[in-house]
C-alpha cells in the first residue's frame, strides 16, 4: 500500500514519485472535491498513451493497474495504493490491468 504522484515534469514528461505524510503534510489537510465515482476495468483493458483528463485521485481497491511512463518504467498499483494524478499535459501514460483480475478503483476529481 503506498501514495504517489504522477504528474508532468519540466521536460514535459510523465513521473511516477512515492510519498509519504511525514514529507507532505499538505496531503494531510482537507481538499476541495464535490465528487466520486467508481470504475470497473475487465482484465487486459488497455488504455493507450494519454494524458489525465484532470487532477484527481484514484484509489485502488481491487485488481493491478500498470502505469506505463515513455521511458520504458512500468508502475504496478494494487489494493490500496492511492494516485494523485496530475500529467494534465504532455503525452502522459499507459494504462493496462494486468491479471486476471478485475480492477475496481475510486476516482475523486480535484477542484
Amino acid at each position: 500500500m503506498g501514495l504517489y504522484r504522477i504528474y508532468t515534469n519540466g521536460e514535459t514528461k510523465t513521473q511516477i514519485d512515492e510519498l509519504d505524510l511525514a514529507s507532505s503534510p499538505e496531503l494531510t489537510t482537507e481538499i476541495g472535491t464535490q465528487h466520486i465515482f467508481f470504475r470497473e476495468w475487465a482484465p487486459g483493458h488497455f488504455i493507450d498513451w494519454h494524458p489525465a483528463p484532470r487532477r484527481q485521485y484514484i484509489i485502488s481497491i481491487s485488481g493491478t493497474i500498470d502505469v506505463g511512463l515513455e521511458d520504458g518504467t512500468i508502475k504496478s498499483f494494487g489494493p490500496g495504493d492511492a494516485r494523485l494524478v496530475e500529467d494534465t499535459t504532455g503525452k502522459g501514460h499507459t494504462t493496462l490491468v494486468r491479471g486476471n483480475e478485475p480492477a475496481i478503483t475510486a476516482v475523486i476529481p480535484l477542484n
